[in-house]
């Protein structure tokens, strides 16, 4: 692939294929990110649940995904832990 908006697509959906894929290798973050990031809704410290590719707030009751090694830190993007 030459052009380069098919190779990132191609890349995405590629990426997109994993997402909760038991097999797929866990996702990797920067530990210092991970120092410094809280939850959005409540201020408070995160857990990092790296088999599952998710930054866990406990008080919020959300899971918020992490995609390409980028945490997405948007409410609505989050999955509810009682899911």
């Amino acid at each position: 692939m030459t052009d380069p908006d098919a190779q990132a697509a191609h890349e995405a959906a590629h990426a997109a294929d994993h997402l909760g894929d038991p097999d797929a290798p866990p996702v990797e973050v920067d530990p210092r990110l991970l120092e410094i990031l809280v939850c959005p809704v409540t201020k408070t410290t995160l857990e990092y649940d790296r088999a599952r590719g998710e930054l866990i707030s406990r008080k919020a009751g959300l899971a918020f995904p992490i995609r390409d090694g980028i945490p997405i830190m948007l409410p609505d993007e989050a999955r509810r832990l009682d899911d």
